[in-house]
């Protein structure tokens, strides 16, 4: 089992920054890759950044060159850094983590936290 906590979010004018924090517990040692969805409202969850256990990155292009993905191995914890924000980033943030099992791969996920950017 793996427990997400995630924190951060809030309202932010477009072109502002947040930064959030997702910390793992539990069967950690077992965690593949963490990353963060979103859903904004009316769309589907859609994967905006992972970050494996060798540190392979990988971003969606909508959020290349504004987020970033940076974790502490110490603190359990990953962070993603959103500069530029715009008004289609609002969306309910969630931290995720990948948990292979055989030849099948589990995923565990926080409650997540809105993030609100106002035009």
């Amino acid at each position: 089992q793996v427990q997400l906590v995630e924190s951060g979010g809030g309202l932010v004018q477009a072109g502002g920054s947040l930064r959030l924090s997702c910390t793992a517990s539990g069967n950690i040692f077992s965690i593949n890759a963490l990353g963060w969805y979103r859903r904004a409202p009316g769309k589907q969850r859609e994967l905006v950044t992972a970050i494996t256990g060798g540190g392979t990155t990988n971003y969606a292009d909508s959020v290349k060159g504004r987020f970033t993905i940076s974790r502490d191995v110490a603190k359990n914890t990953v962070y993603l850094q959103m500069n530029s924000l715009k008004p289609e980033d609002t969306a309910v943030y969630y931290c995720n983590a990948k948990v292979p099992y055989g030849s099948s791969v589990y995923d565990y996920w926080g409650r997540g936290t809105q993030v609100t950017v106002s035009s």
